[in-house]
């Protein structure tokens, strides 16, 4: 071979290999961190490990984070993000390694929060990161951007948890009316037992069996639901915890930019509830995107459009310097 072929095979060579490099970072995995004394579990999937960190944080409390059979709503995102999904402590992957061996509170999870975002950014050597909460996340979500704004590019709260027991008063009145003028003989009887507080799981699942069912969801078998309140007791003293909280009066102010995602058919969170503490909440910047054809489930109704708002209007808003 003469010396200006193999310095021409060499070059593409070269140019092959470098070109290789992205796909060599892609990320698809679980890994284990230890996190407030216990194992809890972290998926990561995205197409290359320089991309900016974005943590989602699910609903609950009591449900796995991790959802592995589907990425229609993160499918997107992975190609613009390193997404991280996380099975929060009782619930999950966590759960099968190490039940948490201490009373489950809302503070605890609120450092676990903490600690699980600082681990993250120390892995990858970034000062910051993109968190999104969802329903119960947000109550997470909302917890790190009140006292670690420093930490976040951005917060995003999708069918935020702002005022649950004014939505939740709501919503009882709605499905009580309704049951009457549809002379729903058992949906009257069951929310007839509902108190707003919820006094125990029963009563929840009363008033989500029946939530569910305006929203035009199936409840021709609530086996499993009812199961899930039954078998989780702990749900109901964690939820009061957190529905209790007011942001109107303990969070009118925010210090990094913040985004709500808000289904135009939500009673559970209640979307007036959700936009009365927008218009007033003081943010560095902030934008409500709301969502026509969805109530509670956004990032599963419309997945496209979910990820398309953070995509396209608002990651050019932020400066992402890892």
């Amino acid at each position: 071979m003469s010396k200006i072929s193999l310095k021409i095979a060499l070059l593409i060579a070269l140019i092959s290999l470098t070109c290789q490099c992205p796909a060599q970072s892609k990320i698809d995995t679980t890994e284990t961190l230890r996190i407030g004394g216990i194992k809890q579990v972290i998926n990561l999937a995205g197409a290359d490990r320089s991309k900016p960190l974005f943590l989602f944080i699910t609903g609950g409390p009591g449900l796995p984070g991790i959802y592995p059979e589907d990425t229609t709503f993160t499918n997107q995102l992975q190609k613009q993000f390193v997404v991280m999904q996380w099975d929060q402590r009782n619930t999950g992957e966590t759960l099968k390694l190490n039940p948490s061996p201490v009373k489950l509170t809302v503070d605890l999870y609120e450092k676990d929060t903490h600690e699980l975002v600082s681990q993250l950014l120390t892995q990858f050597h970034r000062k910051k990161l993109v968190l999104m909460g969802w329903s119960w996340g947000t109550v997470l979500g909302f917890y790190m951007a009140a006292h670690y704004p420093g930490l976040l590019y951005a917060y995003m709260a999708v069918s935020p948890v702002t005022n649950q027991y004014e939505s939740e008063r709501i919503a009882l009145n709605m499905l009580q009316q309704k049951a009457i003028k549809d002379n729903n003989k058992t949906a009257i009887r069951e929310l007839s037992a509902v108190k707003i507080p919820f006094e125990n799981n029963l009563q929840i699942y009363y008033d989500r069996k029946w939530l569910l069912a305006s929203s035009g969801g199936d409840i021709s078998d609530t086996v499993s639901l009812k199961k899930y309140f039954a078998d989780n007791a702990w749900v109901s003293e964690l939820f009061d915890k957190a529905a209790v909280n007011n942001l109107m009066v303990t969070l009118p102010k925010i210090n990094c930019p913040v985004y709500f995602f808000v289904g135009r058919k939500d009673y559970q969170t209640n979307y007036s509830v959700s936009e009365k503490y927008y218009n007033k909440l003081k943010a560095s910047k902030k934008q409500l995107f709301w969502f026509e054809k969805s109530g509670h489930l956004i990032p599963f109704s419309e997945p496209e459009l979910f990820q398309k708002d953070v995509i396209d209007e608002i990651l050019p808003q932020l400066s992402l310097v890892n």
